[in-house]
C-alpha cells in the first residue's frame, strides 16, 4: 500500500514539476521572476508538485506500522 501511495505522490510531483517548468517560458515573454512566482502560486495545477512531495515524503519517512508490530 505504501509503495502504491509513493507512486501516486511521485506522479503528482512529476506532473506538477513539469507544468512549473513549462510555465518558465513566461520569463522569455517578458515576465520577471516575481511575476512568474505570483502566477505559479495562483495556478491550481502547480499545487500538485507540493502535494506530491508531501505524499512521497510521508510514504518514505513515516514509520511502517507492520514493522513496529513484528518487533514486539
Amino acid at each position: 500500500m505504501r509503495f502504491f501511495l509513493f507512486l501516486i505522490g511521485f506522479g503528482l510531483a512529476v506532473s506538477g514539476g513539469t507544468i512549473m517548468i513549462m510555465y518558465l517560458n513566461l520569463l522569455s515573454a517578458g515576465y520577471t521572476y516575481k511575476d512568474y512566482l505570483m502566477f505559479v502560486w495562483t495556478r491550481p495545477e502547480c499545487y500538485l508538485f507540493i502535494i506530491g512531495l508531501a505524499v512521497s515524503s510521508v510514504c518514505i519517512y513515516y514509520p511502517n506500522e507492520m514493522r513496529k508490530n513484528n518487533e514486539r
